[in-house]
C-alpha cells in the first residue's frame, strides 16, 4: 500500500508516543547505568525515525498539493463495526490529526492493560474488543486525514 498523509501521521504519532515513554523511563530514579545507556540509544533511534518521518510528511504534503501523488487510497471494507464513532463531523486537518493521535494513545494504554497478568480472561476479552474498536476508529481517522487533504487539494 502506498503511504498517505493519514498513514504517515499515524506512524509519527506512534513514534512520539514511544519518545514520551522512553523519556518517562529515563526520568525514573535508580535506573541502572547500562539500562540508561540502552534507553538513550533507543530514544536516539526513535528521534531519528521521527525526524525522517517529518521530512517524508512535508514532502508528501507538498507533492499532494501540487497533484504529484495519490492522496487517498480507495478501500474496500469487508466488515461492519457498529462501535465506531463517526468522524464525519471532523472537517479540519489539525483536529483529525489530533483525534488520530488520541486514538493511538488510547490503543497504547489498552494494550498495556491487556498485558497485565492479574486479569481474568473475561476482562481480557472486553479489553480486546475495546482495542479492536479503537483501532477501527484509528483507521477511520487516517482515512479522514486523507479525505480532508483531498478536498483541500481539490482532488
Amino acid at each position: 500500500m502506498a503511504e498517505t498523509l493519514g498513514s504517515l501521521v499515524d506512524k509519527l504519532s506512534i513514534k512520539n508516543l514511544r519518545l514520551w515513554h522512553l523519556d518517562e523511563q529515563l526520568e525514573q530514579k535508580n535506573v541502572a547505568p547500562e539500562k540508561t545507556k540502552e534507553l538513550q540509544a533507543k530514544r536516539e533511534l526513535v528521534l531519528k525515525q521521527s525526524q525522517d518521518l517529518m521530512v517524508e510528511i512535508n514532502g508528501f504534503f507538498s507533492a499532494a498539493l501540487q497533484g504529484e501523488v495519490t492522496i487517498r487510497d480507495e478501500k474496500i471494507k469487508m466488515y461492519t463495526n457498529k462501535n465506531v464513532k463517526p468522524t464525519d463531523a471532523i472537517k479540519e486537518l489539525g483536529l483529525a490529526i489530533s483525534e488520530l493521535a488520541m486514538r493511538n494513545i488510547r490503543c497504547w494504554h489498552l494494550e498495556d492493560e491487556v498485558r497485565r497478568e492479574d486479569l481474568p480472561d473475561s476482562e481480557i476479552v472486553q479489553l480486546k474488543r475495546r482495542i479492536d474498536a479503537t483501532n477501527q476508529e484509528r483507521n477511520d481517522l487516517m482515512d479522514k486525514v486523507d479525505e480532508i487533504l483531498s478536498k483541500e487539494a481539490g482532488k
